[in-house]
């Protein structure tokens, strides 16, 4: 299960994993990118549930993990991409924009982890893989709510790497810079800014995932960290 898998690095992951033998179900809000994915996973020659719904909405989350319950008996990988972000001085971050970022962010991980891991615990089997940031290790100047989120998201896998583990449960996160995809768009990046070709592409943050799933049962990789090679650390 990708969510957040209309397009970017959602888009990528579905179609490494797929690449890789996976059957997928995809989820995000926008019809038509989530047809055109799933149309281009079945040329790979995989199965595919569509799963349309908000990722904040808890009867979202839930009708979409009892679809892909009932479609596919089990979910044995979980990717948490859902995300957006926004870059401006904190003095002219907006209560709403607090609000809206942390719901996108943070109660999307939790909603799609919490009704994922009681599939995974009935099956005593699973992987949780969540796209972090690099924002989620740093405080970055001009994106304290999105640091926030991304700290958060971190804690909570944490937490759940230790919690789940006797559960036969793996918890990883893959800590990305900057990637070139529509995220931030208008909120602090603009299209054809010179500094986007740069940045890894989705398929670079795709790779990762894929080579955290992959991994033999008994190899736990824990973190992956990414950054493009023009970018400084800090």
């Amino acid at each position: 299960m990708v969510t957040g898998a209309s397009r970017g690095i959602g888009r990528a992951v579905a179609l490494r994993l797929a690449r890789q033998g996976a059957d997928l179900i995809i989820t995000g809000r926008t019809a038509e990118d989530l047809a055109s994915l799933a149309q281009d996973l079945r040329e790979i020659g995989r199965k595919v549930l569509v799963a349309e719904g908000d990722a904040t909405k808890e009867q979202d989350v839930a009708d979409s993990v009892r679809s892909a319950k009932e479609t596919f008996g089990k979910i044995d990988i979980l990717v948490n991409n859902v995300g957006i972000g926004a870059y401006r001085p904190f003095t002219d971050t907006t209560v709403d924009d607090y609000d809206t970022m942390v719901g996108a962010n943070v109660r999307s991980t939790f909603l799609y982890t919490r009704f994922v891991v009681d599939a995974m615990i009935e099956h005593h089997y699973g992987q949780i893989i969540t796209i972090a940031s690099q924002s989620g290790k740093i405080g970055y100047a001009g994106e304290a709510p999105y640091c926030a989120s991304k700290f958060a998201q971190m804690g909570m896998m944490e937490s759940l790497d230790r919690e789940l583990l006797q559960h036969n449960i793996k918890v990883a996160v893959v800590c990305p810079g900057s990637v070139n995809t529509d995220f931030a768009i208008g909120a602090g990046r603009k299209k054809g800014d010179p500094a986007l070709a740069q940045m890894l592409d989705a398929e670079d943050v795709a790779e990762a995932v894929n080579f955290i799933a992959a991994q033999p049962w008994k190899c736990m990789i824990m973190e992956i960290s990414l950054r493009p090679a023009t970018e400084a650390r800090y």
